[in-house]
C-alpha cells in the first residue's frame, strides 16, 4: 500500500520538523503545505482538523493534530 501524507506546516514549527524527519527516515513521501501565508490553505486545515495549531496531518485518510509518532507509525504501517 502506497501511503499518502499530507502535512500543515509553518516555518518556525519545531513539531513540523520532527513529523517531517519521522517521514524522510521511514522513507515516507509526503506533501507539505505552508499554511504561513496562505489563507486558503489555512482555511483548508482548519476545516480538517478544526484546529489553528500545527502540524496538522493526513495520513491514509486519518487527521492527526500534532506529531502523534504512535498514531503515525500505525496509521502508516511503519516501525518507527
Amino acid at each position: 500500500m502506497d501511503n499518502k501524507v499530507k502535512i500543515y506546516t509553518t516555518s518556525w514549527c519545531v513539531y513540523c520538523k520532527s513529523a517531517k524527519d519521522f517521514f524522510k527516515a521511514n522513507n515516507i513521501p509526503f506533501e507539505e503545505i505552508d499554511v504561513e501565508n496562505d489563507q486558503k490553505a489555512q482555511e483548508e486545515m482548519i476545516h480538517k482538523s478544526g484546529q489553528l495549531g500545527v502540524p496538522v496531518i493526513e495520513a491514509n485518510g486519518q487527521v492527526f493534530v500534532g506529531f502523534d509518532k504512535r498514531g503515525l507509525t500505525r496509521a502508516l504501517n511503519v516501525t518507527g
